[in-house]
């Protein structure tokens, strides 16, 4: 294994399978040792503790595959081990291994009788090769506790639905769970509208659906469904009207958008859901969603890979775990999931741009830039990925080629709407950075112009005409505009101090700056504008002390001069506004707000 030059040498009995006290302690102080880096320790992975130990830390890494390998490993070394076994099986499923997985939930069920994630995975399994019986008795040996009985219930309805029993199939959506969140609610009622619609009741799906899109007309899963069901059932308008906000937006709803081309087209859609088994896979997709999105990760995967164990090609799914895996930092597991939806899914274009931005977080430029090349030479009427290149690019620091695929972009975007602010807001942003500072202004004002309160553009326009001491009155009412919707963001608070201290008002501006560096204590221009600020009200030692730390941070160079400069001969006493500036046109330096 990789080493970071850590070689404790560590010692510790397993009593029936599970870690002695010191032993734990031992592991708990290593882990918090190695909780920042992205090493693993040298041990010795020949004995049992060598590789449960390699297991945890490359778990506690989220080196999902390394870490199952071990967990095998130090289950051969000890099969008796309850939590070894475990650990191995929960493990085999993260990581899509779902072979090995079988033989382990086999003998996680004969040791315990019940095991929640085992019981399910065996209910799938005997779902798939259609022994229903069986898959029942599975599905209901799992729901103990919250989530495994909403799971356990809704994966039963399916089951019942499949055995034609579509009454007790609509009646387990209705039972009283034990998880009342709004969330869990929505899953229940979503499925028994899906299962209405398979069964051909279409009244009770529609009541369902209508409930659901009014008390919740902003969520897409919902919406399309609705819609699908509408359509399905030869009501298009009311398609159409649920479909219409999604399709609004510079980048449309890829789901919203491939239905209203059938809807145009004539044909008649399916509905969401056209079989069981996509049904059944749906369940586990939708609360693994739910589980991630509440920062549960390890369970969320779990129940992201058991709906690709239902459904394999359950392009959801995919998309979900790709999203997962980005958000870890997992960006190479991230690319492979995405690279696994088929081109036959109205995600794959999503899927392709979502590859080339974790292949660019892999450092992998030259593949991302490739990759969207292709789709530009593909779709080279589709603003996406044009935009797509132009923020890796911007990423990059690239800005002027950056400004090529904006401008490419923008030309293909259609009529005008206020989603389209995104586009020139980014190009306004690199032409700032080559210091094109008219082109820069105009975008960012035509940004603002088709979307007044986007807080971004509030910020960046403001800050740049604060910075330039041009427009300060004006910026000064941008930016307390984007500090009011988002009173916690350290650019924007570090904005407004900015802002004071160009009209003079340095007590003021303290303040603000103060709470800025609170707020996001990493950033040179941040940690720099407080040392001017300090100066001015004559803390100078303080002065000296953060300009000192700014330059710890790696300022862009050309502020590290003028900070290297301040430090030798402090600043000057002459006012910082002056007449003379109000219209010169030169170009701040670069910020961070993008």
């Amino acid at each position: 294994m990789r080493s970071n030059g850590l070689t404790p040498y560590l010692s510790a009995l397993f009593l029936g399978g599970v870690l002695t006290v010191s032993a734990t302690a031992q592991l708990r102080a290593v882990e918090n040792e190695l909780a920042n880096t992205n090493d693993y320790i040298i041990v010795d992975s020949n004995s049992l503790f060598g590789s449960y130990l390699a297991g945890r830390l490359a778990r506690s890494l989220r080196d999902n595959e390394v870490a199952a390998e071990y967990y095998r490993e130090a289950l051969g070394k000890d099969p008796g081990s309850k939590q070894i076994l475990e650990e191995a099986f929960q493990l085999k499923v993260a990581t899509g291994d779902f072979d090995e997985a079988r033989d382990l939930a086999v003998e996680l069920e004969n040791r315990e009788g019940e095991h929640k994630v085992a019981s399910f995975f065996l209910g799938i399994e005997a779902f798939r090769r259609k022994d229903y019986a069986a898959a029942e008795g599975h599905f209901k040996a799992g729901g103990n506790g919250p989530i495994a009985d909403l799971t356990s219930r809704l994966a039963r309805a399916w089951t019942a639905f499949k055995r034609g029993k579509l009454q007790t199939a609509l009646k387990l959506t209705e039972e009283a769970s034990s998880v009342r969140t709004e969330g869990a609610q929505q899953i229940e009622m979503l499925h028994r509208a899906m299962i209405a619609d398979l069964g051909r009741h279409r009244r009770t799906a529609d009541s369902i659906y209508q409930q659901l899109y009014k008390a919740h007309p902003k969520n897409v899963r919902i919406a399309v469904a609705y819609a699908r069901h509408a359509a399905h059932w030869d009501d298009t308008k009311t398609a159409k009207t649920v479909l219409k906000p999604f399709l609004e937006n510079i980048q449309p709803n890829p789901l919203a958008l491939t239905l209203s081309k059938e809807i145009d087209a004539g044909k008649k859609p399916d509905l969401v859901t056209t079989r069981a088994i996509e049904g059944l896979a749906d369940v586990f997709q939708g609360i693994g969603e739910a589980l991630t999105g509440d920062g549960v990760i390890d369970a969320g995967q779990i129940y992201l890979q058991l709906a690709l164990f239902a459904n394999p090609d359950a392009a959801l799914a995919h998309y979900a775990l790709a999203e997962l895996n980005d958000q870890i930092g997992k960006h190479g597991e991230s690319a492979e999931a995405f690279e696994r939806i088929p081109r036959s899914s109205p995600l794959w274009l999503n899927a392709q741009l979502g590859e080339a931005y974790a292949l660019n977080a892999e450092k992998k430029l030259d593949e991302a830039k490739a990759l969207l090349k292709d789709l530009i030479a593909a779709y080279p009427d589709d603003s996406r990925p044009y935009s797509a290149l132009g923020n890796i690019l911007r990423a990059n620091k690239d800005y002027a080629e950056a400004v090529v695929y904006y401008t490419k972009a923008i030309e293909r975007l259609g009529p005008e709407t206020s989603a389209h602010w995104s586009a020139y807001y980014s190009r306004g942003v690199c032409y700032e950075r080559i210091k094109e500072w008219e082109k820069a202004e105009a975008d960012l004002q035509k940004a603002l112009k088709l979307d007044k309160n986007q807080e971004l553009t509030l910020n960046y326009l403001g800050y740049s005409w604060v910075d330039q001491n041009i427009n300060v009155k004006q910026a000064m009412q941008l930016i307390r505009r984007a500090v009011q919707k988002r009173p916690n963001d350290g650019y924007f608070v570090d904005s407004l101090g900015w802002a004071y201290y160009r009209q003079n008002e340095f007590k003021q501006a303290v303040k603000h700056l103060e709470r800025a560096v609170e707020l996001k204590p990493d950033d040179p221009v941040i940690n720099d504008h407080l040392g001017d600020a300090y100066w001015k009200v004559g803390r100078r030692l303080e002065a000296s002390y953060q300009w000192k730390f700014a330059l710890d941070l790696n300022p862009e160079p050309d502020e590290e001069k003028k900070i290297r400069a301040k430090l030798e001969k402090g600043l000057s006493e002459e006012p910082t506004t002056r007449a003379s500036l109000d219209n010169k046109q030169v170009s701040p330096p670069p910020r961070k707000t993008e």
